[in-house]
């Protein structure tokens, strides 16, 4: 084993220095004691870590000024920080930061250092320039010279400067606060603290006081209160001025803002340093003449998708107008076409469209970002001018030359020389126009050249590039391997070219010809004013505006069937799916051994050892070798008992974990553990599951194959492996029982060792078919079958033994023996008794003594003897849980997947887990598991019956620990075991913070495994199998320990091995902080949280508790502090390990980042893995996590990774057919689609939890999240975006995975989707989206687009597509267009393509694929297609559809007006009903309204339409409009339980009635008055600008098209197409309007007092309303019908004049009017409610309905107990 050997403690430092006297003992320390070099604590035993505390003690001739208070036990970080000011614990908290991690380093070096007690100044070397990386590019970038100043000689001194540079930045990073979201600034702080640094060193006079120099920063907190809290108070001012994110983004400076302020050499000029507080940039400086928004403007407008991708939209506009243009000559093939001059002067129009492009890209840039022009960035203006100029210019060219061509052409059917010289003139022009995309091109396929050009600041390279882009620090260098740019070119070239030939062939061609028959269609008899009667131009408009939609929108999908197939293909090469059950898994688990010694046992390397190519080989053929059991591996592990044992040890570990989360029971447990050799077994004893029937089908065997040769005997039986394991396990199994039950001192004794001895002998000589009858085998295991079931009992029968034994021993004598022999000649050979006249009795009589019955190791081996010898059944069901098949066969899959290699857990890197956590669940409380439900149904009992198998097997394990009745699971003792198998079952913290510290255990284990010796190994085995699994549990020191109690039920067996260590490297390597921001306020408030939270440190000794604590000072002035907790295990109570003042209140920016950020600087090691707290841990996985470190060695491509990301697994999808819906959906995009994302497309982000940081890089980059208020509310993937655009790279590794939480309630569901949506409408506007789509290359951001926002905005434009069609198809047939088209018989071909472009919606089946492929890679095809099908049988596509409508609305929202919000969507299980009342709130207008608009469009085409009288024609065409309409309107009440339950039904409607009555006012909430919900539902009008609120008007405009269309419909209008027919019809408006004004005035007057006269108003209006009818209907045309088309026609009109009344609010507020626009919304919102409750009132009478939705909703075993619950409370209640 290459590791080095463990030296003594040396007590003393490095350099022969004597080591300071420590502080007092009973210091806190968080991981190591350095502040006490003499505890026996494990990890001060490292040498490594004893060398870097002893380094920082090398204070030496540092200058100490006099203000200093020195003390002589103060080291490096002290001296630092009394020099400049920091904070007592930011030193205490950076000096066991800066120890570990150089300790974790310097452990890693191969080869070991020769001095271990010195730190190697390799590590330091390379830590300082990974650290200090982002501050020496920011100094090349502004051209100034590093005050990071080492001399080249290696100086010995370096060293301590060196340390002091890290220190340094280390200090200035822990007490930034809120300015680590910007890294620039950190940069220019450091910068000038590193200079006063090197004077202070070097002991510079200061010229102004001729004394040495002292920085200007000092002092108790000088730092905070001098340079953090000024810019820091900055950001606070720029916060508050945005009202909360509703104030314009470009209003107010952000995060980003302040940060690129430091891009800039204008910092240097105006900040300064000390910090010129008179500066601009500073809030002291008013708002006007204060630094505006910097290095980008984010304005609210639909074009930031045009602006930051318009390469995409270019590329699809121009190719739509050649296609077009090919297209309309009406040839076969588009290359026909091409052949003709004509048309290939026609396709040169492409290049003035794409000038125009530019002028439209360069007019958005200048109108987004002109108030970044200022008098320092004067530059910036004039190259938005030019740029502007510069299209203006191409456009006017390409446009006079283009004229120029068609005129020398003339009149002439064929081309001159003159008119060929100026097609030849104008493809110069054009080479000089594509110049840059050439050069883009070149630098393209020589990726490496553009990184260097990019990189380097020289400002030659800046003046070149002047005319391209602002140079900026981001975005440089991130161009991918030239081997990567080919794998993604290739995917994307393959999606384009399909894309394109399918838009030919079958969008755009297929128009032409109805196109070119609308134009020719003349004598058009319109039914309406038409304004333009003579062209049919709008009709061909609209016809196109669908197929165009269509055309921009369906690159999304052709992406989602190649990522689809190309993610199949990685994953099958990836051998993902290739264990898919426990079938599978029994055929592979005998190499499963193998391949686990070879993946988590590190391999033993020679000194110098590198990963040469050779070795590399020999490793992928060895993993071809396990994978596929070539060179039967097992047969080594078999022979070698050491890593058999290993083996066993991490299998049992994994199997135990099992147990304990009550996943299988304790008969499951005993089937699948791997027993320990013992009973001198000779082959590896594989769990009894995997034995199960071999036993019985080799007896068989034998009994068919009697006179066979052994050799062919031997040869079927070991075609099986179980089975051969099975009878050699079996044969030495009852020889060492028969002569362990024999007393060693009886002639029975040797006579049996005889009997075993002879068979023996037959064996080896292989004569055991020749001289025994193996037909009586199976009456030998009868017997001996009876023996071993016998010993189980509790009462053992000593007779009943002893026949056993006799008559297995005349079998053996009589009958077995194929030569029979006489008493003399068995006597002479031992087989007899010696005395024939014995008077000891009978044979065996005395000889039998039982084993104890209460050994029970003893007893396990019997019971397992005994199930190899009767076992029939094939256990294919074992375990039986679902969840526990998935995670073995997972974790089996894995090991045969391509990992890299674990290295011993003292080399391996440290890493944290960071959990932000606010106020959710912790534990469920005992009252929320017993509170019922209207239908009586409490979540435990919703529990009991989701996890049935999970809660009996919780039963059964109280049961072993002492319950005895199952209502005593109530009392006090037992009560918490049952909350956390609840809470074990939510999304809670206790379930997440179980799952983490599964890695604390698993590395407890590696780490003793690693180091222990042979002899350790084998001991410990028997030192198992003789004591069995205990609950031991060890402190940090060796101590007893309360344990882990109820949170772990029974400490792993191998914990009992354990020497002390193991507790050392564990700590040393992990650590796990969870930021519970409010765990302060908790405290003070008496929150059962605080005590649920302690309960959890209490118990997890790796566990810390990050938050922040408020102390108020009086006078409204509160300091707030970070502070970092645990529970002191000797101490039995919490302490407080650091407590750091923070610059401010800790929410300036978005909550969630914020408080990852304040809890970072206390997190180790040099990875993050960042956790939310909805997501789950396993054991088996936490194996693999020093494997997954290993690949921040490894190189993809060019760079090396800076973001791993890990597979999710859902764990919510089985809790109802909603959740499995949504954790579908989910596991797509974690699996296939970050599969994709990260190979080979290279554009994987950070999409949320669980990845893996490289902590290291990020700390000096902005963290691993941004936080600008609003504009960052996704923030997790703006750590993805900013780590692409500073070079870095993500990864994804699929054989490790995390569980994950999803929402389980259409409403929940429908809030995340809701605010994912809003985050993406966000997004758009960002300047990373923007940087994205300009800097990187173009398939590459064709990635980014279409993964992220593209994906919504395609969303979007597919309900556009819809609503274009339809609106569409209405103007047709209201115009008479459709009825002269049908007329026409030669237009009956084009009308057939006009009626049949709704191919969009069916082709959206294809966005299925991706989930049909990955199940189909990982459960098998038939699987796959039978999940599918089940889904759509239980509504999936009705959930979908109303999903596509929750994105639209909140995407184009966001954009449009902004307004989005975290939306807090809970996560707990949902079995509550939901009333009409909520559902109409969070659905009214984002569902409701659409989903009746569209039925109304529906309604009216099929009234007036020709097409409709063919009934067929009609549902061919509208089914899927139809479908949108059902699944939004009805959606919400199918999936929300007892949704068609007639009581409830009756009940919600009386509750949605009062809500809508209910007065509003400033203080009611909107749940209970409407007013307050409607005036809440137009805040977003308030935050949108005038283009916002213009568009929104345009918008509202086509409702009135409805009363436009149809009033010349009516019997009343007589045929009549004038315009006054149109202009009467406002007269009944305005009528309906009066008659509402005159009752609502009689009611205010007249109702309260004057009771009668309110009623005869009403009646006076109702005659007269009558009466006018009547005449009108004797008199006139008008009839009856004609009423009811009338409401199509005028409700309409009033919801749009209601829309636009509501965005001219500001104007109409403060008159009469508004009091009858908000009566009027009233009874809209009444009128659309009636509409949308009356099929969910129908269906709630109809009988059946309601019992097909619950099974619909819940599994069955739900279904059942849900009608029980409701029998047996309907009996209490009578």
């Amino acid at each position: 084993m290459y590791l080095r050997q463990r030296t003594a403690a040396v007590r003393g430092g490095a350099r022969g220095q004597p080591p300071p006297p420590p502080p007092p003992m009973n210091s806190v320390y968080n991981i190591i004691p350095i502040h006490d070099p003499l505890t026996d604590h494990p990890a001060l035993r490292c040498p490594e870590v004893r060398a870097a505390a002893a380094e920082l003690r090398t204070v030496g001739d540092l200058p100490k000024h006099q203000f200093m208070r020195w003390e002589p036990e103060m080291d490096l970080l002290d001296w630092l920080r009394l020099l400049f000011g920091f904070q007592r614990d930011n030193a205490r908290n950076q000096r066991e930061h800066l120890v570990l991690h150089l300790a974790n380093s310097q452990m890693r070096l191969d080869p070991p250092p020769t001095l271990p007690d010195a730190l190697d100044a390799g590590v330091l070397r390379r830590f300082r320039r990974k650290l200090l990386h982002n501050y020496s590019a920011w100094c090349s970038f502004l051209g100034l010279k590093s005050n990071v100043l080492l001399s080249r000689r290696r100086d010995p001194t370096d060293l301590r400067r060196e340390l002091l540079y890290v220190a340094l930045y280390l200090m200035v990073w822990g007490e930034a606060g809120n300015l680590r979201f910007a890294p620039e600034c950190l940069c220019y702080i450091y910068h000038f603290m590193a200079k006063e640094l090197n004077y202070v060193i070097d002991e510079h006079i200061d010229p102004d006081t001729g004394r040495p120099f002292m920085p200007t920063v000092s002092g108790e907190l000088g730092f905070l209160k001098s340079v953090i809290i000024p810019i820091c108070n900055t950001i606070k001012v720029e916060v508050d001025s945005s009202r909360n994110g509703k104030a314009p983004h470009s209003a107010w400076r952000n995060y980003d803002d302040i940060n690129e302020y430091f891009w800039s050499r204008r910092c240097l000029k105006k900040l300064g340093w000390p910090l010129n507080f008179e500066c601009n940039f500073f809030s002291t400086t008013p708002k006007d003449k204060r630094v505006g928004k910097t290095g980008f403007v984010e304005q609210r407008s639909f074009w930031n998708v045009y602006k930051s991708f318009d390469r995409l939209w270019v590329m699809l506009i121009l190719f739509l107008q050649a296609a077009i243009i090919v297209s309309w000559e009406g040839t076969t093939y588009p290359w026909q076409a091409l052949e003709r001059r004509d048309v290939q002067v026609k396709m040169l129009t492409v290049f003035i469209t794409w000038s125009v492009l530019r002028l439209l890209q360069s007019v958005l840039d200048a109108g987004t970002q002109y108030s970044l022009v200022t008098r320092e960035t004067t530059w910036l203006g004039v190259r938005m001018a030019l740029k502007s100029m510069v299209a203006i210019m191409w456009t006017v060219l390409f446009s006079v030359f283009y004229g120029l061509i068609w005129l020398e052409k003339g009149s002439s059917s064929t081309w001159s020389d003159d008119a060929n010289q100026r097609i030849f003139t104008f493809l110069k022009a054009v080479f000089v126009f594509l110049i840059p995309e050439l050069l883009a091109l070149v630098l393209f396929v020589v990726p490496w050249l553009r990184n260097m050009i990019e990189e380097s600041d020289w400002r030659i390279v800046y003046m070149l590039t002047w005319w391209f882009h602002t140079r900026i620090f981001v975005g440089r260098a991130v161009r991918q391997a030239l081997i990567d740019n080919v794998k993604y070119t290739v995917f994307w070239v393959l999606v384009l070219a399909s894309k394109f030939s399918f838009s030919y062939f079958v969008q755009i061609k297929p128009l032409v010809a109805p196109t070119k028959a609308l134009l020719n269609l003349t004598d058009i008899r319109y039914k309406w004013h038409e304004f333009f009667s003579n062209t049919n131009r709008i009709a061909v408009a609209l016809l196109w505006v669908p197929v165009v939609l269509v055309y921009f929108m369906d690159l999304q999908i052709w992406y989602s069937i190649f990522s689809a197939f190309y993610g199949g293909i990685i994953g099958l090469f990836s051998h993902l799916g290739e264990i898919r059950n426990v079938t599978q898994l029994r055929l592979r688990f005998q190499f499963f051994a193998s391949a686990m010694q070879f993946n988590l046992m590190p391999e033993e390397k020679l000194p110098n050892q590198q990963a040469t190519p050779l070795k590399k080989l020999r490793e992928a053929i060895h993993r071809l070798k396990l994978r596929y059991g070539l060179g039967q591996p097992f047969r080594k592990i078999e022979s070698n008992q050491v890593d058999a044992t290993r083996f066993a040890i991490i299998w049992n570990e994994i199997i135990i974990t099992f147990r304990e989360e009550d996943i299988i029971s304790d008969r499951e447990l005993e089937l699948l553990k791997l027993p320990p050799n013992c009973w001198n077994i000779r082959v590896i004893r594989w769990p009894c599951s995997l034995l199960c029937n071999e036993l019985l089908l080799a007896l068989s065997q034998a009994k068919l194959l009697e006179n066979e040769y052994d050799q062919s005997l031997w040869l079927k039986v070991c075609k099986n492996e179980y089975r051969r394991c099975a009878v050699i396990e079996a044969y030495d199994s009852v020889k060492y029982l028969f002569l362990k039950v024999l007393k060693a001192e009886k002639e029975e004794h040797s006579i049996m060792t005889n009997i075993f001895r002879v068979i023996d002998d037959y064996i080896q000589k292989g004569n055991l078919t020749v001289a025994f009858k193996m037909s009586l085998l199976p009456n030998i295991h009868g017997k001996v079958s009876e023996f071993v079931h016998l010993l189980i009992q509790p009462e053992r029968d000593m007779d009943k033994a002893v026949n056993l034994l006799q008559a297995l021993y005349e079998l053996f004598v009589r009958e077995f023996l194929k030569e029979k022999k006489t008493i003399v000649e068995l006597s002479k050979e031992g087989l007899a008794p010696r005395s024939l006249t014995s008077d000891e009795g009978l044979l065996f009589e005395n000889a039998i003594e039982f084993p104890d019955p209460g050994d029970a190791v003893f007893t396990e081996q019997l019971r397992r003897l005994h199930t190899i010898l009767t076992s029939r059944d094939s256990m294919h069901n074992v375990p039986s849980n679902l969840e526990a098949r998935r995670r073995i066969a997972f974790f089996t899959n894995s090991l045969f997947m391509n990992m890299p290699r674990a290295p011993y857990v003292e080399k391996m890197k440290a890493f944290s887990v960071l959990t932000p956590y606010y106020d959710e669940e912790v534990l469920y409380s005992k009252e929320a598991l017993r509170k019922e439900n209207e239908d009586g149904i409490t979540t435990l009992f919703y529990l009991q019956k989701i996890y049935e198998d999970e809660w009996k097997n919780f039963m059964e394990r109280m049961r072993r620990e002492g319950l005895k009745d199952e209502d005593d699971i109530w009392t006090t003792e037992n009560v918490r075991d049952l909350r956390l198998w609840v809470s074990h079952r939510g999304q809670t913290l206790s379930r997440t913070v179980r799952g983490m510290m599964y890695y604390y255990r698993a590395l407890k284990m590696l780490a003793f495994l690693d180091l222990a010796s042979e002899m350790d190994v084998r001991q410990g085995s028997e030192h198992i199998v003789s004591h069995g699994s205990t609950n031991q549990s060890r402190s940090l020191n060796g101590l007893p320990s309360n344990g882990q109690g109820s949170l772990r039920p029974a400490d792993s067996s191998v914990s009992m091995l354990f020497k002390g260590h193991e507790y050392g490297s564990a700590l040393m390597k992990f650590s796990y902080v969870v930021a519970c921001q409010m765990y302060g306020r908790h405290k003070a408030d008496k929150n059962p949280h605080a005590d649920e939270i302690l309960y959890l440190m209490q118990n997890n000794e790796a566990l810390r508790v990050a938050y922040v604590d408020e102390v108020p000072l009086g006078r409204d002035e509160t300091e707030y502090y970070s502070v970092l907790v645990k529970y002191d295990q000797q101490l039995q109570t919490e302490v407080e390990i650091y407590r750091i003042r923070l610059p401010g209140p800790l929410k300036l920016g978005e909550g969630k980042p914020e408080n990852q950020n304040h809890a970072i600087i206390f997190t180790r090691g040099d990875a993050v893995q960042t956790i939310d707290m909805n997501q789950d841990n396993y054991f088996e996985e936490a194996l693999k996590m020093r494997n997954l470190l290993e690949e921040f060695n490894r190189g993809y491509g060019i760079k090396r990774p800076t973001i791993l990301g890990i597979r999710e697994n859902i764990f919510t999808g089985s809790v109802s057919s909603l959740a499995w819906f949504m954790s579908a959906q989910e596991t797509i995009f974690v699996t296939l689609g970050q599969r994709v994302l990260a190979n080979p497309l290279k554009v994987r982000m950070h999409y949320g939890h669980p990845d893996v940081f490289d902590r290291f890089w990020f700390l000096g980059r902005g963290g691993v999240s941004k936080a600008s208020r609003v504009i960052n509310i996704s923030e997790d993937i703006f750590a993805g975006f900013n780590c692409t655009l500073r070079g870095g790279d993500v990864t994804h590794h699929e054989y490790i995975q995390v569980g994950k939480g999803r929402d389980v309630g259409l409403n929940q569901i429908s809030m995340f989707e809701a605010k994912v949506a809003s985050g993406n409408g966000e997004q758009v506007l960002s300047r990373d989206v923007y940087r994205l789509g300009h800097r990187l290359d173009f398939f590459r951001m064709l990635s980014v687009f279409y993964s992220t926002i593209g994906f919504y905005f395609n969303s979007m434009v597919i309900v556009l597509m819809v609503y274009a069609f339809l609106w569409g198809r209405l103007y047709m047939a209201l115009s008479g267009i459709e009825e002269n088209a049908m007329n026409n018989a030669s237009n009956n071909k084009a009308l057939g393509a006009v009626l049949n472009q709704q191919f969009a919606i069916q082709v959206g089946i294809f966005t299925a694929l991706p989930m049909i492929v990955e199940n189909s890679l990982e459960l098998g095809f038939l699987p796959a297609v039978w999940d599918f099908l089940t889904m759509q049988l239980q509504l999936a596509s009705l959930f979908y559809t109303f999903s596509l409508g929750t994105r639209t609305h909140f995407f184009g929202r966001t954009i449009l007006h902004g307004g989005a919000k975290y939306r807090a969507t809970g996560r707990g299980f949902v079995v509550a009903h939901k009333s009409f009342a909520e559902n109409y709130r969070l659905y009214a207008r984002s569902h409701f309204v659409k989903g009746i608009e569209l039925g109304v469009i529906l309604i009216v085409y099929a009234s007036h339409s020709p097409l409709a009288r063919n009934t067929f024609v009609y549902i061919a065409m509208t089914i899927s409009s139809w479908f949108l309409v059902v699944s939004w309107i009805m959606s919400p009440f199918v999936f929300n339980p007892s949704g068609f339950d007639w009581l409830k039904t009756v009940y919600d409607f009386e509750d949605f009635m009062n809500w809508i009555w209910y007065p509003g006012g400033p203080f009611k909430k909107a749940e209970y008055s409407w007013e307050t919900w409607w005036y809440e539902e137009q805040e977003h009008l308030k935050t949108t600008g005038i283009w916002g609120k213009l568009l929104e008007i345009i918008l509202d405009l086509r409702f009135f098209f409805f009363q436009y269309g149809i009033v010349y419909q009516l019997s009343i209008a007589r045929g009549n197409t004038s315009i006054a027919v149109y202009l009467l019809s406002w007269i009944v408006m305005v009528v309906i309007v009066g008659i509402y004004i005159i009752m609502a005035y009689a009611q205010d007057k007249y109702a309260m007092k004057e009771h009668i006269y309110y009623r005869l108003v009403q009646l006076l209006v109702i005659v007269v309303t009558v009466l006018v009818v009547v005449l009108l209907l004797q008199f006139t045309y008008l009839k009856f019908i004609d009423l009811l088309s009338s409401l199509l026609a005028f409700v309409p009109t009033g919801w749009g004049m209601l829309l636009i009344a509501q965005v001219l609010r500001p104007f109409l507020q403060t008159t009469k009017v508004w009091e009858t626009v908000v009566s009027l919304a009233r009874l809209y919102d009444l009128l659309i409610g009636v509409i949308v409750m009356s099929p969910v009132a129908i269906l709630s009478w109809l009988p059946g309905f309601q019992s097909m939705q619950t099974r619909i909703l819940f599994n069955e075993a739900f279904s059942r107990g849900l009608q029980i619950s409701r029998i047996v409370s309907g009996k209490k209640s009578v």
